[in-house]
């Protein structure tokens, strides 16, 4: 998945001229599987009244603007977020800026103000969603709304997993503590980093594991140091869908560079350059922590056991 341009956060004001319309609405960072439940019974209502789809995504996250000083990681960038939504077959995926104009709102103003450009006919909902001033807009409220204004509101459960709803945050949590595997059972995926490939100080090189080194233009879910098998999307390049690799999450503490967090990804049987490119990075398991080693030979000897580690793992020769 190539990302050429940053998507753009619009105002309500400047929401496209869409018509009849069943709508969801949320950050969908990751579009997990709770999501894609909720955006699939979206569509499905959608054609059932003759209407558009439209999944409605906030941005930033409104506890990014309700609690000033709090960054929210993201498990996925905002323009990758907008384009699985429409891989799930919905009409109309737009980012909506969510800042103090959008926050103070209630419900029904929110409703009013979407009508210029969205013909409301259907709305989904959880039980425990609520949005608007003082987070008026309860599932109750809204059907007592809808029943006014003409719209059909749909409660859909949450989906739960081994007991507890999926959700970002509880990926965001799984990743933050290593289980990736974990992490990508709730998001139907492995979860990933989106990176562009910049010029380090080629050490990698020098060790006979050339490594493509990540600048990030989000603030990705970035999970604990260590070393990850993984897959990447070379653009362009790869033979099949995605490429085999070795995946490091560390300060490189051997070479005493202890500070910045960096993300270097080393392709399995690859030779070209990389420089510039953006690479689509799958987290597929953890080999391992980070470690100092003693001399660069040692670390170079527990690179090749890592990387017969994740040809092993990957059932590669």
């Amino acid at each position: 998945m190539r990302i050429d341009a940053v998507a753009r956060a619009v105002a309500l004001a400047d929401l496209p001229s869409i018509g009849p319309a069943v709508l969801s609405m949320g950050v969908f960072d990751g579009v997990h599987r709770g999501h894609q439940r909720l955006l699939a019974a979206t569509r499905t209502r959608a054609a059932a009244t003759g209407s558009a789809s439209v999944a409605l995504v906030f941005d930033p996250p409104p506890d990014e603007v309700l609690r000033p000083g709090v960054h929210v990681p993201r498990l996925a960038p905002l323009a990758v977020t907008l384009e699985r939504i429409l891989a799930m077959g919905i009409d109309h995926a737009i980012a909506l800026r969510f800042g103090d104009a959008l926050r103070a709102l209630s419900a029904e103003e929110f409703v009013t103000a979407l009508a210029p450009a969205i013909d409301l006919r259907g709305l989904l909902m959880t039980p425990e969603s609520a949005f608007g001033r003082g987070r008026g807009g309860t599932l109750e409220g809204m059907r007592q709304l809808g029943a006014e204004r003409g719209f059909e509101v749909t409660a859909l459960e949450r989906l739960s997993v081994d007991g507890a709803p999926i959700s970002s945050s509880r990926i965001r949590n799984a990743i933050a503590e290593g289980d990736v595997v974990g992490a990508g059972e709730l998001l139907g995926r492995p979860p990933l980093l989106i990176g562009t490939v910049v010029t380090g100080d080629r050490r990698g090189r020098e060790l006979g594991f050339p490594t493509a080194n990540l600048a990030f233009a989000y603030r990705p879910a970035m999970p604990p140091l260590g070393i990850y098998v993984g897959s990447a999307a070379v653009p362009e390049r790869q033979v099949g869908p995605m490429h085999p690799a070795l995946v490091s999450i560390g300060v490189r503490p051997t070479f005493h560079d202890e500070g910045r967090v960096l993300a270097e990804v080393f392709l399995l049987d690859f030779d070209g350059d990389l420089y510039g490119t953006q690479l689509e990075v799958q987290l597929l398991t953890r080999l391992r922590e980070e470690r100092r080693f003693d001399n660069a030979e040692s670390l170079v000897a527990q690179m090749r056991r890592d990387e017969t580690d994740a040809r092993a793992f990957l059932k590669l020769k």
